[in-house]
């Protein structure tokens, strides 16, 4: 019977590396790559042509390709063959569902069971959609819910580089888009979520784990 095969992108060794353990207990599935960024990634997504992908959906851009957003975006609209499984740190279920409409097949939290792998696998070899248990997922204030609801991804990309420490420039080079762009996506950021300085953006975005 012929194996799925699954491409790991990850920029940490030791995640990837107990990520590839975990796909290759099941001989149903075989991991034919290990890609450290986002180039390297799509290099060898041509080259093995895999059915599954997973990607940390934090590995860092490397100059052609972003990270992040950009990345899974990629990803989903070159690939689209190819069933994406995304493994991140966010619980957030606002941030999970956007991840979902851009067209990834699954999601799997650090934060939770690594074994939760070999079952978001099988699903996917299904043909179905693995979405992570419901008491993973974080559970915030439904006012703070409904505000962070209204956000659009690109504007939690922002938010996202922002909280990480970067300055509205390197936000701008990172994402590749103009400062002023980055400016008015933050902006508007902020009055959604209903903040009307940088420390009360900070803290907002701690209260509700939107990056946990």
């Amino acid at each position: 019977m012929k194996k799925t095969t699954v491409l790991i992108a990850d920029d940490h060794p030791i995640v990837a590396m107990a990520v590839q353990e975990i796909v290759e207990r099941d001989d149903r599935f075989e991991v034919v790559g290990i890609a450290k960024g986002p180039t390297e990634l799509v290099q060898m997504h041509q080259q093995f042509s895999p059915d599954v992908v997973i990607a940390d959906y934090s590995m860092p851009g490397d100059g052609i390709h972003g990270d992040g957003l950009q990345m899974i975006e990629l990803l989903c609209r070159r690939f689209g063959d190819t069933r994406i499984l995304v493994f991140t740190m966010l619980s957030n279920p606002l941030i999970l569902s956007g991840l979902y409409h851009l067209g990834v097949w699954g999601v799997i939290l650090k934060s939770g069971d690594f074994n939760e792998i070999a079952v978001a696998l099988q699903a996917l070899s299904q043909g179905r959609k693995y979405q992570p248990p419901a008491q993973a997922l974080s559970n915030i204030d439904s006012q703070m819910q409904a505000r962070a609801a209204r956000l659009t991804m690109r504007e939690y990309e922002v938010l996202r580089h922002f909280v990480s420490g970067l300055s509205g420039r390197e936000i701008a080079a990172r994402l590749h888009r103009s400062t002023k762009t980055v400016s008015a996506q933050k902006v508007s950021a902020m009055r959604k979520l209903g903040v009307e300085n940088d420390q009360a953006l900070l803290t907002f975005c701690a209260d509700a784990q939107l990056f946990l």
